[in-house]
């Protein structure tokens, strides 16, 4: 959800990249249908792994509440955690909660980076 929000919001200014530690094969249907209230189209998003090269390049990492820290203890760039319940297996109103939270969080993100 966090890639999908970013990349709407900042219109093409800044690049992002979803990743996990074990990533999954595709997303979750009830987060397919929450965003998808929204016009974007998740279905064909496979996970990916967070490798210690995608974290090298990148210049912020933000963990979702998974302890990224604890199963990447060699990450370099910064971990900013915001601490997000799992949205698998929620209710659509959980979900959509969850969506909301990521993208005022990734709105006020995208303001510090504008503002640099």
């Amino acid at each position: 959800m966090a890639e999908a929000l970013f990349e709407q919001a900042s219109e093409g200014r800044y690049l992002a990249r979803s990743a996990g530690t074990i990533p999954a094969d595709h997303p979750h249907p009830e987060v397919v249908a929450a965003m998808a209230e929204l016009g974007l189209e998740l279905t064909d998003r496979p996970g990916t792994l967070l490798t210690a090269e995608l974290a090298d390049s990148a210049e912020r990492v933000v963990g979702m509440g998974c302890n990224v820290e604890e199963a990447c203890p060699a990450l370099r760039v910064p971990l900013e955690d915001w601490q997000l319940e799992d949205p698998k297996g929620q209710s659509p109103e959980v979900v959509r909660a969850i969506r909301d939270d990521i993208a005022s969080r990734v709105a006020e993100l995208i303001k510090e980076l504008d503002a640099r």
